[in-house]
């Protein structure tokens, strides 16, 4: 599902946050030992210390994380556009009007050009990631094809582009004090505003967000 032409900066000797040179994609080939780091639906929290342009103040939904790397996609960065322009770009017309406006969010630096559809289980799409019992992650044109028709996913998150880390270095950062992080919540995923998503990860560790400290931390 490709929106635009443009395309992401990468290749720099040392990483950004959530720029990988090799994206891992939908391969789950790699086993990950339990001794292994697997932060596959949690939240990744920014932390005070995240001073990148791009991720500070975001709540990053990891949809894939094992030895070849990680995949997640930001979920309170809306852009400037809304879903009824998204597919008046794409030449599909919307039948069915949705309930309330939602964003087309901005889920990362990586392959820009690409939608990105985070949902509740609907379909069989062509190209489909399950991440959990409850979530999907979609990049294929087809399930755009059911919303416009008016009977897509109950639940979806749009986006353009993804973030991506290589191996290790999602664990670079958290070490660094980049990242908070915990286990994902479908509601604040779905269902609660794009304003309030930030807080709404943060209570879930019991922390105030004006208290929050450059400390790292797992739950």
């Amino acid at each position: 599902m490709r929106i635009m032409a443009k395309h992401s900066k990468t290749g720099k000797s040392t990483p950004e946050p959530g720029v990988s040179r090799d994206i891992p994609g939908f391969s789950h080939e790699a086993e990950v030992s339990p001794a292994e780091l697997n932060l596959a639906n949690h939240f990744l929290i920014a932390m005070p210390s995240m001073l990148d342009p791009v991720f500070g103040g975001t709540v990053v939904y990891l949809c894939e994380h094992n030895a070849n790397g990680a995949l997640g996609i930001i979920i309170n960065k809306p852009t400037d556009m809304s879903m009824e322009t998204l597919f008046e770009r794409i030449d599909m017309t919307l039948e069915i009007q949705p309930q309330f406006p939602r964003p087309v969010m901005f889920g990362g630096p990586v392959q820009i050009e690409r939608g990105f559809v985070l949902h509740s289980p609907h379909g069989d799409y062509s190209s489909m990631m399950q991440v959990t019992d409850e979530v999907v992650l979609t990049t294929s044109k087809d399930i755009l094809e059911d919303v416009a028709a008016g009977h897509g996913p109950k639940k979806l998150l749009v986006t353009l582009g993804c973030a991506g880390w290589s191996p290790g270095q999602l664990e670079e950062e958290i070490v660094r004090n980049g990242w908070l992080t915990v286990p994902a919540d479908n509601a604040i995923l779905f269902d609660v505003a794009v304003a309030e998503r930030f807080s709404a990860a943060m209570h879930l560790l019991g922390i105030d967000p004006s208290m929050l400290t450059g400390e790292a931390g797992h739950a």
